[in-house]
């Protein structure tokens, strides 16, 4: 055991010491987005919203992170990652404070596309300064540290976000939310000023190519769209499953969604220092990942036992601790070749796009169609995903071979 401990200690040795501070950060951010998996139970059960009227509301919320990943990507590279990141993480607090009071279907699609536009700023910007602070055989780790902060918060937001409902109301999770942006805030000026900054990896191409013309790059961004999509399910339609099919309460998807976050927490880093050590290419990884993601959904159809949710949340997290690791570390190797906030901005704007299509397309197809028919579609949308990939991966070795030639 204490071997194994010592393993996974390891595992994190050599990160720079600006990479911890920005995963310190990303915890507190994160583990206040407890509003996130209740939303379309808030929206349906205290505003009494359809759940048509949840899938546009959604994809408001999908478009206001377009806009903001664009603008945050465009942004980083004119004043700066750090000046981003402040405007954006302190604003996103005050923002989802004020959300809670909008109770028209209007002025929530509005609130929530302001919410999404200010918070998303900050995703470009946090990905060039990772890059700046990280050494260049440290990436991935880095990467997936930042990650591991995501879910550590996201295992904790569900849980803590069930028990205030329970012992209080939906309210209270808004308040926690803006009120942990504004600490996280607090926390990036006090570590992080640029004087204090010691950049580990040169960020700056004075000849820099544009990614709208890098075929490879597009061809990986429709795949993570393809793949947003259907992850994005566990955000949306899967609670709404949980309750109406298997009639679980909000404590109990708060834990099962926490369990998520704790398996990364637990298994990704060690699960990504083994896979840096093999011979396995980015791409297919990332082809395996999105086929545990496609089981994930699949296996839903196959009992009506409760517990197959386990199962499926199982499949699911492995799925996004390989796939989601190596898609940043493929778009920061792409992105050496220009400008890293336009890069980094459109991975972000990847799943933006994914949010704007997944919530809405997941809510009309249940209401139309019903759940099981609904995770046969996205099943068979992963597995287009996984074809898109894999001509990703033959371009990428077509390319390769002609460099060599």
């Amino acid at each position: 055991m204490k071997t194994l401990f010592n393993n996974y200690i390891n595992t994190f040795k050599g990160l720079s010491h600006e990479v911890w501070w920005l995963a310190l950060i990303t915890l507190i951010n994160r583990a206040g987005t407890m509003v996130i998996p209740f939303l379309s139970l808030y929206l349906t059960e205290n505003l009494d919203f359809t759940l048509k009227d949840v899938g546009w509301i959604m994809s408001a919320f999908g478009l206001g992170s377009v806009v903001g990943s664009w603008l945050g990507g465009r942004l980083t590279d004119k004043i700066g990652y750090y000046k981003v990141m402040v405007r954006s993480l302190i604003s996103t607090g005050v923002l989802f404070i004020a959300l809670q009071f909008l109770n028209t279907f209007a002025s929530f699609c509005f609130g929530i596309f302001l919410v999404m536009l200010v918070a998303d700023m900050f995703r470009p910007a946090m990905f060039v300064a990772l890059s700046a602070y990280s050494k260049p055989e440290n990436k991935t780790r880095s990467v997936t540290l930042i990650r591991l902060a995501i879910n550590l918060g996201f295992s904790v937001g569900p849980a803590v976000g069930g028990i205030i409902i329970t012992t209080l109301s939906y309210g209270g999770l808004f308040w926690v939310d803006g009120i942990t942006c504004i600490l996280a805030t607090g926390l990036l000026i006090k570590v992080l000023h640029p004087k204090k900054a010691r950049v580990l990896d040169t960020v700056k191409n004075e000849n820099p190519s544009s990614a709208y013309h890098d075929k490879a790059f597009l061809i990986f961004l429709v795949s993570m769209v393809l793949f947003g999509i259907v992850f994005l399910q566990y955000f949306s339609t899967m609670p709404l499953y949980y309750k109406d099919i298997h009639r679980l309460t909000e404590f109990d998807i708060g834990i099962l969604l926490g369990m998520n976050g704790f398996a990364i927490f637990l298994l990704e880093m060690p699960l990504i220092k083994w896979l840096e050590s093999t011979n396995f290419t980015k791409s297919g990884l990332m082809i395996f990942g999105t086929i545990l993601l496609g089981i994930s959904i699949l296996v839903l159809n196959l009992t009506s036992w409760t517990g197959v949710l386990i199962i499926g949340m199982l499949f699911m997290s492995l799925g996004e601790m390989i796939t989601f690791p190596f898609s940043n570390a493929f778009a920061l190797d792409r992105a050496k070749k220009g400008n890293q906030g336009e890069y980094m901005a459109l991975y972000s704007i990847a799943f933006s796009i994914a949010h704007i299509f997944a919530h809405n397309a997941g809510m009309h197809m249940v209401d139309d169609l019903g759940f099981n028919n609904t995770w046969y579609i996205f099943t068979m949308l992963a597995g287009f995903c996984v074809l898109l990939l894999f001509s990703l991966s033959r371009y990428l070795n077509t390319q390769k071979k002609k460099r060599l030639a």
